[in-house]
Protein backbone atom coordinates (compact mmCIF):
# COMPACT_ATOMS: atom_id res chain seq x y z
CA UNK A 1 0.00 0.00 0.00
CA UNK A 2 1.34 3.42 -0.68
CA UNK A 3 1.88 5.58 2.23
CA UNK A 4 0.36 8.96 2.21
CA UNK A 5 2.38 12.19 3.64
CA UNK A 6 -0.30 12.48 6.36
CA UNK A 7 0.56 8.80 7.73
CA UNK A 8 4.28 9.57 7.83
CA UNK A 9 4.57 11.13 11.08
CA UNK A 10 2.33 7.92 12.40
CA UNK A 11 3.92 5.53 11.21
CA UNK A 12 7.32 7.02 12.67
CA UNK A 13 5.44 6.79 16.29
CA UNK A 14 4.69 3.34 15.46
CA UNK A 15 8.96 2.57 14.65
CA UNK A 16 9.66 4.72 17.64
CA UNK A 17 6.96 2.76 19.89
CA UNK A 18 7.71 -0.59 18.64
CA UNK A 19 11.57 -0.35 19.13
CA UNK A 20 11.24 0.79 22.52
CA UNK A 21 9.02 -2.16 23.28
CA UNK A 22 11.05 -4.38 21.65
CA UNK A 23 13.54 -4.68 24.79
CA UNK A 24 16.24 -5.36 21.89
CA UNK A 25 17.61 -1.63 22.33
CA UNK A 26 18.62 1.27 24.57
CA UNK A 27 17.30 4.88 23.33
CA UNK A 28 20.24 7.32 24.11
CA UNK A 29 17.60 10.52 23.50
CA UNK A 30 14.28 8.96 23.91
CA UNK A 31 11.60 8.55 21.66
CA UNK A 32 11.25 11.59 20.03
CA UNK A 33 14.56 11.95 17.94
CA UNK A 34 14.05 8.58 16.67
CA UNK A 35 10.34 9.63 15.39
CA UNK A 36 12.26 12.52 13.59
CA UNK A 37 14.54 10.50 11.93
CA UNK A 38 12.01 7.97 10.97
CA UNK A 39 9.92 10.71 9.76
CA UNK A 40 12.68 12.28 7.95
CA UNK A 41 13.22 8.84 5.49
CA UNK A 42 9.46 8.06 5.61
CA UNK A 43 9.23 11.64 4.46
CA UNK A 44 11.92 11.51 1.36
CA UNK A 45 10.59 8.13 0.29
CA UNK A 46 7.04 9.47 -0.35
CA UNK A 47 8.20 12.68 -1.82
CA UNK A 48 10.36 10.60 -4.43
CA UNK A 49 7.43 8.56 -5.65
CA UNK A 50 5.17 11.85 -5.60
CA UNK A 51 7.62 13.38 -8.07
CA UNK A 52 7.78 10.32 -10.32
CA UNK A 53 3.62 10.43 -10.48
CA UNK A 54 4.21 13.75 -11.22
CA UNK A 55 6.04 13.54 -14.10
CA UNK A 56 4.21 10.23 -15.24
CA UNK A 57 1.35 12.68 -15.09
CA UNK A 58 2.93 14.94 -17.16
CA UNK A 59 4.02 12.36 -20.16
CA UNK A 60 0.13 11.30 -20.19
CA UNK A 61 -1.35 14.58 -20.10
CA UNK A 62 1.54 15.60 -23.00
CA UNK A 63 0.03 12.31 -24.91
CA UNK A 64 -3.25 12.63 -24.36
CA UNK A 65 -4.28 13.36 -27.71
CA UNK A 66 -2.45 10.17 -29.05
CA UNK A 67 -3.65 8.10 -26.15
CA UNK A 68 -7.48 8.47 -27.06
CA UNK A 69 -6.51 7.91 -30.60
CA UNK A 70 -4.84 4.35 -30.10
CA UNK A 71 -7.40 3.93 -27.24
CA UNK A 72 -4.94 3.05 -24.98
CA UNK A 73 -5.91 1.99 -21.21
CA UNK A 74 -4.93 5.47 -19.04
CA UNK A 75 -4.14 3.57 -15.82
CA UNK A 76 -2.39 0.42 -17.96
CA UNK A 77 -0.17 3.48 -19.35
CA UNK A 78 0.43 5.37 -16.52
CA UNK A 79 2.07 1.98 -14.65
CA UNK A 80 3.86 1.14 -17.92
CA UNK A 81 5.61 4.67 -17.51
CA UNK A 82 6.05 4.76 -13.75
CA UNK A 83 7.83 1.64 -13.97
CA UNK A 84 9.86 2.63 -16.89
CA UNK A 85 10.76 6.05 -14.65
CA UNK A 86 10.85 4.47 -11.61
CA UNK A 87 14.88 3.54 -11.30
CA UNK A 88 15.84 7.16 -12.72
CA UNK A 89 13.51 8.65 -9.45
CA UNK A 90 15.01 5.60 -6.83
CA UNK A 91 11.05 4.83 -7.06
CA UNK A 92 11.04 0.80 -6.04
CA UNK A 93 7.56 -0.11 -6.73
CA UNK A 94 7.33 -3.70 -5.33
CA UNK A 95 6.55 -2.21 -1.60
CA UNK A 96 7.79 -4.93 0.04
CA UNK A 97 11.05 -4.69 -1.38
CA UNK A 98 10.54 -0.53 -0.59
CA UNK A 99 9.27 -1.11 2.99
CA UNK A 100 12.38 -3.08 3.73
CA UNK A 101 15.11 -0.70 2.48
CA UNK A 102 12.97 2.24 4.59
CA UNK A 103 13.76 0.03 7.47
CA UNK A 104 17.26 -0.51 6.74
CA UNK A 105 17.88 3.31 6.06
CA UNK A 106 15.79 4.18 9.56
CA UNK A 107 17.72 1.73 11.14
CA UNK A 108 20.99 3.58 9.39
CA UNK A 109 19.91 6.58 10.18
CA UNK A 110 19.00 6.34 14.02
CA UNK A 111 22.10 4.61 14.13
CA UNK A 112 24.35 7.16 12.83
CA UNK A 113 22.64 10.24 14.95
CA UNK A 114 23.76 7.60 18.09
CA UNK A 115 20.10 7.32 19.46
CA UNK A 116 20.23 3.71 20.32
CA UNK A 117 22.65 1.31 21.48
CA UNK A 118 21.98 -2.63 20.88
CA UNK A 119 23.34 -6.22 21.14
CA UNK A 120 21.30 -8.12 18.79
CA UNK A 121 21.84 -8.32 14.71
CA UNK A 122 21.07 -5.35 12.54
CA UNK A 123 18.52 -7.89 10.78
CA UNK A 124 16.10 -8.06 14.25
CA UNK A 125 15.91 -4.83 14.53
CA UNK A 126 15.60 -4.00 10.92
CA UNK A 127 12.78 -6.86 10.98
CA UNK A 128 11.09 -4.82 13.82
CA UNK A 129 10.89 -1.26 11.85
CA UNK A 130 9.48 -3.59 8.70
CA UNK A 131 7.13 -4.90 11.01
CA UNK A 132 6.04 -1.64 12.41
CA UNK A 133 5.59 -0.07 9.01
CA UNK A 134 3.52 -2.84 7.46
CA UNK A 135 1.29 -3.22 10.62
CA UNK A 136 0.69 -0.10 10.89
CA UNK A 137 -0.54 0.37 7.03
CA UNK A 138 -2.65 -3.03 7.57
CA UNK A 139 -4.49 -1.40 11.20
CA UNK A 140 -4.86 2.18 9.44
CA UNK A 141 -7.87 1.02 7.40
CA UNK A 142 -9.28 -0.30 10.80
CA UNK A 143 -8.74 3.33 12.48
CA UNK A 144 -9.98 5.23 9.64
CA UNK A 145 -13.49 2.87 9.70
CA UNK A 146 -13.52 3.80 13.48
CA UNK A 147 -12.83 7.40 12.77
CA UNK A 148 -15.52 7.74 10.20
CA UNK A 149 -18.02 5.78 12.37
CA UNK A 150 -17.83 8.48 15.09
CA UNK A 151 -17.91 11.22 13.15
CA UNK A 152 -21.10 9.55 11.82
CA UNK A 153 -22.46 9.50 15.18
CA UNK A 154 -22.39 13.53 15.88
CA UNK A 155 -25.44 15.06 15.98
CA UNK A 156 -23.67 17.53 14.11
CA UNK A 157 -22.53 17.00 10.45
CA UNK A 158 -19.21 17.82 8.94
CA UNK A 159 -18.60 18.53 5.40
CA UNK A 160 -15.64 16.18 4.28
CA UNK A 161 -12.75 19.06 3.06
CA UNK A 162 -13.87 21.85 5.75
CA UNK A 163 -11.26 23.27 8.56
CA UNK A 164 -13.46 21.89 11.09
CA UNK A 165 -13.91 18.34 9.30
CA UNK A 166 -10.60 17.97 8.86
CA UNK A 167 -9.76 19.04 12.64
CA UNK A 168 -12.00 17.01 14.48
CA UNK A 169 -10.93 13.95 12.14
CA UNK A 170 -7.18 14.47 13.21
CA UNK A 171 -8.13 14.60 16.71
CA UNK A 172 -10.55 11.04 16.68
CA UNK A 173 -7.42 9.93 14.56
CA UNK A 174 -5.15 10.40 17.09
CA UNK A 175 -7.37 9.12 19.56
CA UNK A 176 -7.82 5.86 18.00
CA UNK A 177 -4.35 5.66 17.51
CA UNK A 178 -3.77 6.45 21.37
CA UNK A 179 -6.67 3.57 22.39
CA UNK A 180 -5.00 0.69 20.54
CA UNK A 181 -1.43 1.86 21.52
CA UNK A 182 -0.32 3.39 18.41
CA UNK A 183 0.93 6.52 19.39
CA UNK A 184 3.11 8.12 21.70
Amino acid sequence: MKISLSLVPHIADRVAIDLARSGLVTMTQGMDPITAEAKKVLEASVKKEAALEAKVKEIVSENEEEIDFYQADDRQLFFMIKKKLAPEYGVILSYEERFSVIAHEILDAIYEEDLINYDVSENRLKNIIYDAITTFIADNEAIEDAVHEKMRSFQKQLIPGTDEYEIRYEKLYREELQKRGLAQ
